[in-house]
């Protein structure tokens, strides 16, 4: 079977690839989404959403739907998991949604996708199409055909590359390996809100921080429930041991926390874990009518809680350069990379960077609790280039 409709590919129906199609067909471009699962969803919990992206949501119309059942924490602390020193915090209140224009959220990722997905089911344009993953393409005179899994062909006016960390359509283009495993290793769990007994931070987004461990909470779904996340950067693997990140180095890594902390490792899933992965920064991810968006172009660690951000941002800038272009998706595929790609090769380095400060230990652990503890809970500018983009 074979489409040539003209349309815009996407592949990928995740968050990323559901926000560029909203974006795309609110420009007037057709667009056909061709993602491998059976129907649409996300892995994880809870995701962060800052104020750059709620711009690009209000801008898409799909906002309401997001807050309907976002949670806003009043904000967001890190705490010394080993002495209890609170560092530093950031005010969400009042006066940080007058500098930005938004609040700060934080959101089931199933209800962000839902609230992109209902967007796209209501706008004239739009075909979603599952169970159909992107293996390959070739680009022709006017257009890209795409060959797929199940031995299918869909032709378009051109590619957005959507399709995740290893994604098939970076992997023709760029040929340049597996993403780099971080050494860290994520353990998630999401428990009622009744069950938390340790309430002093319940509406906050809190970052506990240790050497070569942290634990994040922040609460979802009308504070309904607690996201609790675990991260170690596994010892076993930097000493190279074949087997590595299982649950007793997690309770390694966590016994010289406080008492509270390792009593919140409770509310972990302790079968299952997830190895965090980047890239460094690639300043080449378009090819003529093909181009990458998100996960796929910019792979990005959590540690500044901005890759779902990131790939927003990415949907509403290519549509924009698509109608500047007037159709000639060559020139709007490139500039498009021209304009993301030093904004998101520094969210990359800085979250690399931010990786490393919250699992200092010994001297550079007093370091950087003295000089974060000077700053101020309202002092924002160190947050400007981040939060007032695009």
């Amino acid at each position: 079977m074979s489409r040539t409709d003209p349309a815009v590919l996407i592949s990928g129906g995740g968050i990323g690839g559901l926000a560029a199609a909203l974006a795309l067909a609110r420009t007037g471009q057709s667009v056909r989404v061709l993602e491998q699962a059976s129907a649409f969803g996300e892995i994880g919990a809870g995701i962060q959403l800052a104020p750059n992206a709620l711009r690009v949501l209000d801008s898409l119309g799909v906002l309401g739907h997001v807050l309907e059942n976002a949670v806003f924490p009043d904000y967001a602390v890190m705490i010394d998991a080993l002495s209890g020193q609170e560092i530093t915090r950031v005010d969400l209140g009042p006066a940080f949604v007058q500098h930005y224009g938004h609040r700060y959220l934080v959101v089931h990722r199933q209800d962000l996708l839902e609230a992109l997905l209902r967007g796209c089911r209501e706008q004239v344009g739009i075909e979603l199409v599952t169970g159909r993953t992107v293996q390959s393409f070739e680009q022709h005179a006017g257009g890209v055909e795409v060959r797929c899994t199940d031995g299918t062909t869909d032709r378009g006016l051109a590619l957005v590359g959507a399709d995740g960390l290893r994604s098939p359509v970076r992997g023709q283009m760029l040929d340049d390996g597996p993403p780099d495993f971080s050494g860290h290793l994520c353990y998630r769990g999401v428990v009622p809100m009744d069950q938390i007994p340790d309430r002093d931070y319940v509406n906050a987004m809190a970052l506990w921080v240790g050497p070569n461990m942290h634990l994040v909470q922040y609460p979802l779904r009308q504070a309904k429930l607690m996201n609790n996340v675990a991260v170690i950067v596994s010892q076993q693997h930097l000493r190279g041991e074949a087997s590595y990140g299982g649950w007793d180095e997690v309770e390694e890594l966590f016994s010289p926390a406080l008492p509270r902390v390792r009593d919140m490792l409770k509310y972990i899933e302790r079968e299952r874990n997830w190895p965090l992965h980047d890239r460094n920064p690639s300043p080449h991810w378009t090819q003529e009518r093909v181009t990458l968006l998100g996960d796929a172009a910019h792979p990005t660690l959590q540690n500044m809680a901005q890759g779902a951000c990131m790939a927003l941002e990415d949907a509403t800038v290519l549509a924009q350069h698509v109608t500047f272009a007037q159709g000639d998706f060559k020139a709007a595929f490139q500039a498009y990379q021209q304009d993301r790609y030093l904004r998101t090769a520094r969210v990359q380095i800085s979250a690399r960077f931010m990786a490393k400060l919250v699992h200092v230990g010994g001297g550079a652990r007093d370091v950087r609790n003295a000089v974060l503890s000077k700053r101020s809970s309202n002092g924002f500018p160190e947050l400007d280039w981040l939060y007032q983009g695009p």
